[in-house]
């Protein structure tokens, strides 16, 4: 483990023990990594659609702060509950937007930029996320490798870690999830 890994480790150790200095140093330690993984998912988008990082990092970080009593294994562990958070908010957000009866081809959220999915993306995601709720409740480890490399960004090493299984087991479930995801998003 890196030193800076080893900081942010024992910084949400003390953040969770309620110091909240720790809080205030944890910060700009990990805001780049979580606006690299907000980035990660607006590249997903279709082009010509707006959905923006900072406000997507902001929402993100405000629940992930209301979860101080997360017992946090390591930095690994901060991102990989920093990735479902931001899956939750868009799938949220999502399903918002296909409910809504009028608003034309966009609906923004009022975070503080502003989120603007278009209604073919929502789709997308929601019956992404409605798979992969299916496949965690089937395959629950596969499921939480899924979350963890493709929302979370994580490697290999880094899944392992969180979930305390081999390297090669985290690519065998990779592999039979990512097969199995195929299958259930497949027309016919």
């Amino acid at each position: 483990m890196s030193s800076s890994e080893e900081e942010v480790t024992a910084l949400l150790r003390r953040w969770r023990n309620g110091d909240e200095a720790a809080l205030d140093k944890l910060t700009p330690l990990v805001y780049d990594e979580l606006h690299r993984l907000a980035h990660k998912y607006i590249r997903r988008e279709r082009p010509g659609h707006t959905l923006q990082t900072t406000a997507l990092v902001n929402e993100a970080y405000v629940r992930l702060v209301d979860q101080i009593s997360v017992d946090w294994q390591n930095r690994a562990h901060f991102f990989g509950v920093a990735a479902q958070v931001m899956r939750h908010i868009l799938v949220d957000y999502a399903r918002q937007q296909t409910a809504a009866k009028r608003g034309g081809e966009f609906h923004k959220l009022n975070f503080d930029d502003g989120l603007i999915v278009s209604r073919e993306r929502a789709a997308e995601l929601i019956a992404l996320d409605d798979a992969l709720k299916a496949l965690s409740e089937l395959y629950p480890r596969p499921g939480k490798v899924v979350e963890l490399r493709y929302f979370g960004g994580l490697n290999n090493k880094e899944a392992s870690e969180i979930l305390n299984i081999s390297e090669t087991t985290i690519e065998r479930d990779w592999r039979f999830a990512k097969a199995w995801l195929f299958r259930e998003l497949s027309p016919a």
